[in-house]
């Protein structure tokens, strides 16, 4: 029996921030055959709202702090008003969103993050069971297109901050048995790229075996080189293939034309 196509879409806040971008997208988005699921980060929203409300952001390494106060204003903006600005947005194109945090259908639980030579706050990690694929397979089975914030919980009635990314890459893991998945990571760069001052030198296609070398010749280096890490962790683990590209260019997947395609 065939298994059917599902897409795994994660987009960051540099589309999230741009009125314009972000409807060119999901104007892709809604275009893509198959079934699928998007994850979206938070953008710069949330910082300015802390601003206004007298609360400090706080970044350790990029990173952000969510104390008590942060976590209610990244808990209002990412699973609030980004998450239902792109919802409605999806609505408006007759695509049957439904808006989700993790504790929605309590479909994603995460842990507090321990506190080492850093105090993250009321950051979630997820573990290798986090994710309910019988909760969202039903829903997805039922012709809705989940939306999912960055915003998990633990079980125990504490929400979590919790990377986009990586909730993009636990939810591809988990459904990749029920489904072909693949995982898309939508950034502001065509791909990655062999020269970084060059956006026509897309990598086309990576092999996990070709990896190591590209880290170690200095093509794949800084922030790619996590983003590579977890696309073949992916891949390891039952998805099919995962992809990063520029939003723009996602109507390229189905010819394969789309960024830079992670392999086995």
């Amino acid at each position: 029996m065939a298994i059917d196509k599902l897409w795994i879409i994660k987009i960051g806040g540099n589309i999230i921030d741009d009125p314009e971008g972000l409807s060119r997208f999901l104007d892709r988005f809604v275009s893509l055959r198959g079934r699928k699921v998007l994850v979206h980060g938070g953008g710069k929203v949330a910082t300015r709202l802390a601003a206004d409300l007298g609360i400090e952001a706080t970044l350790v390494a990029g990173r952000r702090i969510t104390d008590e106060a942060m976590l209610r204003v990244v808990t209002m903006v990412y699973a609030g008003l980004t998450n239902k600005q792109v919802v409605a947005g999806l609505q408006a194109r007759k695509c049957n969103a439904l808006g989700l945090s993790g504790a929605d259908g309590n479909c994603i639980t995460a842990v507090k993050r321990p506190v080492k030579e850093i105090d993250y706050g009321f950051v979630g990690d997820i573990l290798p069971a986090s994710v309910d694929d019988e909760a969202i397979t039903a829903l997805i089975e039922s012709s809705f297109v989940p939306v999912f914030s960055a915003i998990t919980h633990d079980g125990r009635g504490q929400l979590l901050n919790t990377n986009a990314d990586t909730i993009a890459s636990a939810l591809a893991v988990a459904l990749s048995a029920r489904y072909d998945t693949s995982l898309v990571y939508c950034f502001e760069k065509r791909g990655v790229l062999r020269n970084v001052h060059d956006e026509d030198s897309v990598i086309p296609e990576i092999k996990a075996t070709e990896f190591e070398g590209l880290q170690a010749a200095g093509i794949v280096a800084d922030g790619m080189v996590p983003k590579l890490h977890n696309a073949f962790d992916a891949i390891a683990k039952g998805v099919r293939d995962v992809c990063i590209g520029r939003a723009e260019d996602l109507h390229l997947l189905h010819e394969q034309r789309f960024g830079t395609r992670m392999v086995r």
